[in-house]
């Protein structure tokens, strides 16, 4: 190889691990590219020329930073981040950001630039998200401003829409709504903005509500932002410490910080394991034998979680609580009651 080649094999590394971490020191970067501090040095000057924007910090163990510049300079990507990019890129057009358009742009500009070997990797990451629901798009700017005031730990203001209809839904046909012109709009939501979560293809926002002193969890694309922010806050711990889990629990009816349903009851089923573990989500199935087996599951009330073991096409032995036995008790008094009423429509 010559001295020509080495030199910019050596500058790619070079830049490689200056955007891989913000700060390195300049011995680090030496052993690691079996160099000299001097030749290190001189790469560094190099990269400055071509436009990238390195800066030296001094300190016991003075190094180097890439900063962000004016202009957007070269990039440089292994394989492994290039696919990354080309699959996180299509499943942006899904994922509720409203950047289809954005990033379909922005990957045929990176392909255009790629040599032929990553362009070929790239082009052979195709697929075709299915989501059960079309979620509703959050615009970018919606999405930058609640995440800025996360960021900023600063008090928000925003108005919030409650119908789906007012969030962009279908509105089902029937009679003109009478507008009352004096009604009085609700007052603005005041939070303390603390995480700005995706799920399920939604956008919310988990912040600490003002007025009502407690945790809410609010659609991103229900929000209008109202500016400016407000005062900086100090940030809170989530109960229980773990963001994921007290989420998770929230959106099952939890307010203890644990990531269980409120209500959890158990049934055997006359039904083989193999036909029920596929349709038990979060539950736990124990086998009982080659037709039996035992069902744990959970859901937000007894009502509904008997109405959910009721989908099964088979007999059930209620193990507990009384609760859920009382639960099949009153769905049984309305499926009696519907069973023996005929509307017009259904006797044609």
């Amino acid at each position: 190889m010559t001295e020509r080649n080495r030199t910019s094999t050596r500058l790619l590394t070079l830049l490689s691990l200056l955007q891989a971490r913000r700060d390195w020191p300049g011995a680090t970067l030496a052993d690691r590219l079996e160099v000299t501090p001097r030749t290190v040095r001189r790469d560094i000057d190099r990269l400055r020329q071509l436009g990238y924007p390195v800066q030296a910090f001094k300190g016991p163990d003075g190094g180097y930073r890439l900063e962000a510049g004016s202009q957007l300079p070269p990039l440089l990507f292994d394989d492994e981040q290039a696919v990354a990019m080309a699959v996180g890129l299509q499943l942006a057009a899904t994922g509720g950001a409203g950047l289809g358009e954005a990033a379909s742009r922005a990957l045929t500009t990176v392909r255009q630039v790629m040599p032929a070997r990553l362009r070929h990797r790239v082009d052979s990451v195709q697929f075709t998200p299915v989501a059960s629901h079309r979620a509703p798009e959050v615009t970018p700017s919606v999405l930058a401003a609640l995440s800025s005031a996360v960021r900023a730990h600063e008090v928000l203001r925003f108005d919030y829409r409650k119908d789906e209809a007012a969030a962009g839904a279908p509105v089902a046909a029937g009679p003109t709504p009478v507008i009352t012109p004096n009604r009085i709009p609700p007052p603005p939501r005041r939070v303390e903005p603390h995480h700005l979560i995706t799920r399920n293809g939604r956008w919310y926002l988990l912040a600490w509500d003002l007025d009502r002193g407690d945790w809410r969890t609010y659609r991103a694309d229900r929000i209008t932002p109202r500016l400016p922010t407000g005062p900086r806050f100090a940030p809170r711990d989530v109960p229980g410490g773990e963001l994921a889990t007290f989420v998770n629990g929230l959106f099952k009816g939890s307010t203890d910080g644990s990531d269980a349903w409120p209500c959890t009851g158990t049934v055997e089923l006359a039904l083989p394991t193999s036909q029920v573990t596929p349709y038990a989500y979060d539950g736990i199935v124990e086998d009982l034998g080659p037709e039996r087996c035992r069902l744990t599951l959970g859901a937000w009330s007894w009502i509904g979680l008997a109405a959910a073991i009721a989908r099964y096409d088979a007999d059930i032995l209620v193990v507990g609580p009384p609760a859920l036995a009382d639960a099949f008790r009153t769905l049984a008094h309305r499926f009696t009651a519907a069973a023996a009423t005929t509307s017009p429509r259904s006797a044609r």
